[in-house]
């Protein structure tokens, strides 16, 4: 490739925040180091039990990119051939993020198999802050969009192949699962299609079979959002908020970008797809931390969050219930908090 395209608008937005950053602050949507809240985590969300699953850390090397790809990997304590859940960070996040989910997903028989992109993860609040700004810029290039796709099917591929981990994921049944940047890369591997020119690149990982796309920022920029996102085959859950916003002097991304992104999805593939907005919130709500949306929404949104994750996934993976019902008894428990939802 003798150009990186230009993939989404995204990274537009990224650029924009980054070159406010100075007088803005961090990147919205960004996730900054960890700041001591693991523990008020685990009570107020409700953690699983420690016993009920276990946790791997993986540190391999990808050696035709010379580039590390880190991930943390939860398993059910006592199963075997289970579905497997890739997790994607937003930027500066890390393999620690997200934790609500895979500890919750492992503790109801799914391994959840989280990554940490190097080129945009947490080491971008670390070194010089006068250099900040620049890593932040390209942290937010075409090359590492590309590279967050590629990480995907690296870990994918190291994954499978460990004898040591012999028997214990099916893989015919592995998802994707992303949080604003790492939305977008979900997004990639399940099927969209990038604009260059007149040509459509795509960075697809067919082992994906299904996708959950938390608080994606607009992905198709000036483009065709039917033309880029249209063709997804793969059914896809998407969660969002009406307080789900990346503001930034000069630029505004709102709930109805997800929407937007929700509305384009499969549609000449007629592929399935779910839609559930909460009340209120925030954009990194969704992560691990807990001061932001509200003290009291916040863990009320992670807790109904992950059961809707989980309800998704088993009806993909499991079937163990009709194909919306599931999601109908969880809109139904959890009313109060949504603004709304769509099936299709």
């Amino acid at each position: 490739m003798s150009r990186a395209p230009k993939l989404f608008s995204l990274l537009s937005a990224l650029l924009l925040a980054t070159g406010c950053a100075s007088s803005a602050g961090p990147v919205p949507g960004a996730v900054p180091p960890p700041s001591g809240w693991s523990g008020a985590l685990a009570s107020a969300v409700g953690m699983p039990a420690d016993d009920s699953y276990k946790a791997t850390l993986f540190e391999w090397n990808d050696s035709n990119r010379g580039r590390p790809v880190l991930a943390k990997l939860y398993q059910p304590a006592n199963a075997k051939n289970v579905p497997l859940v890739i997790v994607s960070h937003g930027i500066g996040g890390s393999r620690e993020g997200y934790s609500y989910i895979g500890k919750f997903l492992a503790a109801n028989g799914m391994a959840s198999l989280h990554l940490q992109h190097a080129g945009s993860d947490r080491a971008l609040w670390f070194g010089n802050p006068v250099t900040l700004l620049f890593r932040l810029q390209s942290a937010a290039q075409a090359s590492e969009a590309i590279d967050r796709a590629r990480d995907v099917s690296f870990a994918l591929d190291r994954v499978l192949s460990d004898a040591t981990l012999a028997g214990a994921f099916d893989a015919n049944r592995i998802a994707m699962t992303g949080h604003s940047y790492g939305a977008n890369t979900a997004l990639l591997v399940s099927g969209a299609s990038v604009e260059q020119g007149e040509k459509y690149l795509q960075f697809t990982d067919t082992r994906i079979k299904a996708a959950v796309i938390i608080s994606a920022p607009p992905f198709y920029g000036q483009g065709d959002p039917g033309a880029i996102l249209g063709g997804i085959r793969v059914p896809t859950l998407h969660i969002t908020s009406t307080g789900d916003e990346i503001t930034i002097p000069g630029y505004r991304s709102g709930v109805e970008d997800r929407v937007a992104v929700y509305e384009a999805m499969g549609t000449r593939t007629q592929a399935k797809k779910q839609l559930a907005v909460f009340k209120e919130g925030s954009h990194s709500m969704f992560t691990d931390r807990l001061n932001t949306g509200g003290v009291e929404l916040n863990p009320q949104i992670k807790r109904a969050t992950r059961e809707l994750v989980l309800s998704f996934l088993e009806t993909q993976f499991a079937v163990k219930r009709e194909e919306t019902s599931g999601f109908t008894s969880w809109a139904k428990k959890y009313a109060a908090l949504i603004s709304q939802t769509k099936v299709q």
